[in-house]
């Protein structure tokens, strides 16, 4: 098996192309962030979750399935810097843009719990904000629905993040249709978001968490570290397993009696865009279809989801 070709960072500086592909990318990470925020966080916000946390649950599972069809096909419809954490540790995007993603992702979700803040703040009903606000935040102990400890908040946050993201990097290589990963992404964040909202709120997504604990009491960022590195840790997990078992793209692309070339036509997606060659320097690239032609082993799911399908 041959070994294969890095690809260039989708932020390759001094590249007009590289600049302006990127932007797409981080414009729908952000949009989506924003509409998982204010769905995942208004529905419970305008209702009851502790007596009805169902709606609530698949308001957030659905609104996730609708931003993955919506804008999948342009950036791979992460909207959680877990999943963009573990495609990094696959392989399956560069660090550059990993980190762009999880910007991208925070300031979107910070951008819908402001509005959502600013709701609230009509609402001659509601005297505190930040009160009302505290009932969608993740929390443990005391702040906890079912006081529930430190270690049961980290295990379950942990535990349903690697979840999340090993259903996700399975899904957009299992060959499925177009609308695979958005169905079984959804569906597994609506069930696992029930559980996390009988424990503490849990949102499984550190995009998420800051979003909502930033317009909370104080308390809810004195314990925000725990809704931020126990996901990534999971993410960390399952991507690592991913990319040890070699169910990766690269490992896809080259498979059994793979050669050089086939590994050099799967290289990363952002340099695709770029118009990079397997050398990183500037110059024509084959269209995907040609180079994928190399790559029998290439679903439409997975080009779809890595931005070389409409």
């Amino acid at each position: 098996m041959s070994t294969p070709v890095p690809a260039r960072d989708a932020l390759q500086p001094g590249t007009a192309a590289g600049r302006t592909a990127l932007l797409p990318r981080l414009a729908a990470e952000a949009f989506g962030s924003l509409f998982l925020a204010v769905a995942g966080l208004g529905v419970p916000l305008f209702s009851i979750p502790q007596s009805s946390p169902v709606p609530a649950a698949l308001a957030a599972g659905l609104a996730i399935t609708a931003a993955m069809l919506a804008f999948g096909h342009i950036s791979g419809g992460h909207f959680n810097p877990a999943i963009t954490l573990g495609h990094l540790l696959s392989g399956r995007i560069r660090a550059g843009a990993a980190a762009a993603y999880a910007a991208a992702q925070v300031v979107g979700a910070l951008v819908g719990a402001l509005a959502l803040f600013g709701i609230l703040r009509t609402l001659p009903g509601i005297a505190d904000s930040r009160t009302a606000f505290d009932t969608v935040t993740a929390g443990f102990g005391e702040h906890s629905i079912i006081q529930a400890p430190l270690a049961a908040a980290v295990l379950l946050e942990l535990l349903g993040a690697a979840i999340i993201v090993a259903v996700f990097l399975g899904v957009g290589r299992s060959g499925g249709g177009r609308t695979a990963a958005p169905v079984a992404v959804g569906l597994s964040f609506a069930a696992l978001l029930q559980l996390g909202q009988s424990v503490g709120n849990l949102p499984y997504n550190p995009a998420r968490a800051v979003a909502s604990a930033v317009f909370s009491s104080g308390w809810a960022v004195e314990q925000l570290w725990v809704f931020v590195v126990a996901p990534l840790a999971g993410a960390a997990i399952a991507g690592l397993v991913f990319r040890i078992t070699g169910v990766d793209a690269t490992a896809a692309a080259v498979g059994d009696g793979g050669d050089a070339d086939a590994a050099e036509a799967e290289v990363d997606d952002d340099a695709d865009d770029e118009g990079l060659d397997s050398d990183g320097a500037d110059g024509p690239v084959p269209p995907p279809a040609a180079r994928h032609g190399k790559a029998g082993s290439v679903s439409e799911a997975q080009e779809f989801f890595e931005g070389k399908r409409s």
